[in-house]
C-alpha cells in the first residue's frame, strides 16, 4: 500500500524513539499545559489501536469522516488511523458557522462527524440549526471506548493505494461557495517529499529538524506541507494550538525549533512585537512560507531575528509549492523562486499560450511529463466543469498574475481571482456578497480587498442600501453581526463604505474593477471601521 499511514508506520517501526510531535507548554491551555512530546513509535501504537476501533465499527475504504479536532494530537492519530483503512478525512474549521458546516456536509457527504468531547454539545447544536440532525456524531473518547455507530454504507472492496482519497480540503472559489479539493495519498506524500527535499537554502537534515508550525490543520499548509514535510524528513512537528505572537519565541526556545513555517501575517506581526531575549536565543535557522513577499519586510525580519527566509507560492490544488530557495534570489523583488524538478511553470495569455519573459499574465503550473496532473489535486468534488476549466490548455490556471524573468524566476504581481487574502486565508468576495445581499436593508453589495499593514488585506464592502435605510456606524455594526451569524469571523467586512449606487457592467453585474480602483484612493477616514467587531467565537 502506498499511503500516508504506511509511510508513517515505516518510520514508527524503524525509528520508534524519534520525536514526531511536540506540543509547546502553555499553562492557560486545557490540554497538555506543561507541553508534551510524542515519538513515532508511541504515535504508531495509538494509530493502530484507533484503527482497530474504526474497523470494528465497519469503517473502511471509501468512507469520509468530517473532523473538528483543532491542532491537537488527536488529529494526527485519527487521521492516520482512518487513512490506514482507506477512509478520508474532511477537516472542519472551528470558526465555521452552522451554514458553512451544512454546506460541507452536503458537499462531502461524510459518514461521521468526529470531534473532541468539549465540542460535542456545540456541534450538535450547529447540526440541529443546519437541519442536519441525521448526521452521526462521535467524540474521540467514544471512538476509543468502542461506542461508534456503523457507517450507513459498507466499505469499498480492495486495498487503498496511491490514488485513494486521503482528505478533502475546501478552498475559496470566485463564484460563491468554496470548492472541495479531493486530495490523494500521492498528493500528500509527493508534497511532503518535495517540501523537505527542495534543497538549496531549504535543505533539511534527515531526523534532525524540528519544525514550528503557525498554521492550522484545516489548511493545506498544515495538513500537507508541514505535517508531510517533517514526516518525510523523519523530524519533529512542533504544533501549538494556534499562532500566538507573544509566545512564539519562548516556544521556539523551549521546543528547540530549527525551522519556522509562516504565513504573511506572521512576519509582520512578529516585527511589531517588543524585543524579547528569546528572539535571538532560538535555534531557528530557516523560515518557510508565503504571503510575506514584501522585500523590505523580509529583510527587516531576517536582520532582526537572524532567520533566512525562503518565500514560496502554492495552492491547495497544487500541493507542491515553488520556493525561492535557489539562486538567483532577487531579494529586492516580489520573487518566489523558479520552478524546479518535476514542476513546470509558465505565464499564460487569455488563450493559455505561454508569454515571453517580462510580460505579465496568469501563472500556470503543471507536472513535467506525460501526465500534467500527476501529484496535483484529483478533482473539485462534484464539480467536473470547474475541474476541466481549471486545467484548460493543459495547464492548471492559478488565478494569480505573475511575471517570469529571463532567468526563469517568478515574481508575483496580483490576483486575477476575486479573492481577499487575509492573514493567510483566501476569502471569496462572492461568498461575502451573497450574505450581505440577503440583509433586509441591502440593495446590493460589492466586496474587494483593502490593504492592511498586518493582515496583508482586509475585507472592504461597498454597500448600496434600499430606500428608507440610513447609513452609519450602527447599521455597519448590524451588517457585520449579520455576517458573523453566517460566516467564519475572518470573512466578515472589516471596512464598510456606504454608496448611493454601485458601478455596473453592461451585463448588469457590479464592476469589481472599478470598486478595486476606488478602494485604492480611499483613506480610513472615508470608511466605517468594523475590524474590532470581527471576533472569534470562544472555544468550548
Amino acid at each position: 500500500m502506498y499511503t500516508i499511514a504506511s509511510y508513517f508506520m515505516a518510520h514508527a517501526e524503524a525509528r520508534p524513539a524519534a520525536a514526531f510531535l511536540c506540543i509547546p507548554p502553555d499553562p492557560g491551555r486545557d490540554y497538555c499545559p506543561d507541553g508534551a512530546e510524542h515519538s513515532y513509535g508511541e504515535t504508531g501504537r495509538a494509530v493502530e489501536e484507533i484503527a482497530r476501533a474504526y474497523r470494528a465499527a465497519g469503517f473502511g475504504h471509501g468512507h469520509r469522516v468530517a473532523a473538528l479536532l483543532e491542532n491537537r494530537p488527536e488529529f494526527f492519530r485519527h487521521w492516520f488511523a482512518l487513512n490506514a483503512l482507506g477512509a478520508s478525512i474532511v477537516p472542519i474549521n472551528p470558526d465555521f458557522r452552522a451554514g458553512e458546516l451544512a454546506y460541507l456536509l452536503e458537499n462531502a457527504e461524510p459518514a461521521l462527524v468526529l470531534t473532541l468531547p468539549a465540542w460535542r454539545d456545540r456541534l450538535l447544536g450547529m447540526l440541529a440549526q443546519a437541519g442536519r440532525g441525521d448526521v452521526a456524531l462521535a467524540t474521540t473518547e467514544e471512538v476509543g471506548a468502542g461506542r461508534l455507530a456503523p457507517p450507513p454504507t459498507p466499505p469499498l472492496p480492495g486495498l487503498p493505494g496511491a490514488t485513494t482519497e486521503a482528505a478533502i480540503l475546501y478552498t475559496s472559489g470566485t463564484t460563491g461557495r468554496p470548492k472541495g479539493c479531493s486530495l490523494s495519498n500521492r498528493y500528500f506524500l509527493s508534497t511532503g517529499i518535495w517540501y523537505s527535499g527542495y534543497g538549496g537554502r531549504q535543505r533539511f537534515a534527515f531526523g534532525q529538524e524540528r519544525l514550528y508550525s503557525t498554521v492550522p490543520m484545516y489548511h493545506m499548509a498544515g495538513l500537507a506541507l508541514t505535517t508531510m514535510g517533517i514526516m518525510t524528513a523523519g523530524g519533529c512537528l512542533i504544533q501549538p494550538e494556534r499562532f500566538r505572537p507573544g509566545r512564539l519565541w519562548r516556544d521556539a526556545v523551549a521546543t528547540r525549533a530549527t525551522v519556522l513555517h509562516y504565513l504573511g501575517v506572521v512576519l509582520a506581526t512578529l516585527l511589531k512585537q517588543d524585543p524579547a531575549p528569546e528572539e535571538r536565543e532560538h535555534a531557528i535557522r530557516l523560515g518557510l512560507g508565503g504571503g510575506g513577499g514584501d522585500p523590505a519586510l523580509r529583510r527587516a525580519f531576517e536582520a532582526r531575528f537572524g532567520i533566512t527566509l525562503s518565500e514560496g507560492w502554492g495552492m491547495t490544488e497544487t500541493g507542491r509549492c515553488i520556493f525561492n530557495a535557489h539562486e538567483p534570489y532577487h531579494p529586492d523583488l516580489y520573487s518566489f523562486g523558479r520552478a524546479v524538478g518535476g514542476i513546470e511553470a509558465a505565464i499564460l495569455d487569455e488563450d493559455s499560450v505561454p508569454l515571453a519573459a517580462g510580460q505579465p499574465g496568469e501563472l500556470g503550473v503543471r507536472f513535467r511529463g506525460d501526465d500534467p496532473r500527476f501529484g496535483f489535486f484529483t478533482e473539485y468534488l462534484n464539480d467536473p466543469e470547474a475541474t476541466a476549466a481549471a486545467w484548460r490548455g493543459g495547464w492548471f490556471h492559478t488565478g494569480d498574475v505573475a511575471v517570469m524573468l529571463e532567468d526563469g524566476s517568478l515574481c508575483f504581481v496580483d490576483r486575477k481571482k476575486n479573492i481577499v487574502r487575509r492573514s493567510g486565508e483566501n476569502i471569496a468576495a462572492a461568498e461575502v456578497e451573497a450574505v450581505l445581499d440577503r440583509h433586509p436593508s441591502v440593495e446590493r453589495a460589492g466586496v474587494v480587498a483593502f490593504p492592511d499593514p498586518v493582515r496583508e488585506e482586509e475585507v472592504l464592502a461597498f454597500v448600496q442600501l434600499k430606500p428608507g435605510h440610513a447609513p452609519g456606524p450602527d447599521l455597519a455594526a448590524a451588517l457585520v453581526a449579520w455576517c458573523l451569524e453566517r460566516l467564519a469571523y475572518y470573512k466578515a467586512p472589516g471596512w464598510i463604505r456606504f454608496v448611493e449606487e454601485q458601478p455596473m457592467t453592461g451585463s448588469n453585474k457590479i464592476a469589481k474593477g472599478v470598486l478595486s480602483e476606488r478602494a485604492r484612493t480611499l483613506g480610513p477616514e472615508q470608511l466605517v471601521d468594523t475590524r474590532g467587531l470581527k471576533q472569534r467565537v470562544a472555544r468550548p
